[in-house]
């Protein structure tokens, strides 16, 4: 990783150790990620809730609220339990356009032993903008955040 990434796992550990409510340290993260990594169009947290996946916080436009688990990059990265790095999100069969400016995405399961609790989405305007970097990075973040937040305080698992 990058001395920028790792700084960002750093700057993401201090913001959920202080005080891990997984409300604010989910909306923090999303700020932070959004704010620090280049390049980026939007993200955003879903979470598990009544057998969907829910919009949880994020930054950036508007977004799709709801997402069935199976559906979509999110809903497929959730139901096979790992990360989705897609190039070139036109091409992905099924594909939710939220945002029909996004080219790329990346998707991070949120997951806890067995559980999978929601995923991290982040989108991008450019092409072939995540990679195998980024992927190491954020899987980094997900396993802190399921480590020092209750997720499961929301989630239905």
């Amino acid at each position: 990783m990058s001395q920028e990434q790792d700084s960002i796992i750093n700057d993401v550990e201090i913001l959920v150790k202080v005080k891990p409510h997984w409300l604010t340290s989910l909306a923090n993260t999303a700020a932070l990620l959004y704010t620090k990594m280049p390049d980026i169009s939007w993200v955003g947290f879903y979470l598990l809730h009544e057998n969907e996946l829910i919009l949880g916080p994020f930054q950036g436009k508007i977004a799709c609220a709801y997402i069935k688990i199976g559906q979509g990059v999110c809903g497929i990265a959730f139901l096979k339990r790992e990360t989705l790095v897609v190039p070139n999100v036109h091409e992905f069969p099924g594909h939710i356009a939220c945002d029909p400016a996004s080219c790329s995405e990346i998707v991070v399961p949120l997951k806890k032993g067995e559980r999978t609790l929601g995923v991290l989405d982040i989108d991008s305007t450019s092409y072939f903008r995540f990679t195998d970097k980024d992927r190491k990075m954020l899987e980094t973040i997900a396993s802190m955040l399921t480590m020092y937040c209750n997720i499961e305080e929301f989630v239905d698992c």
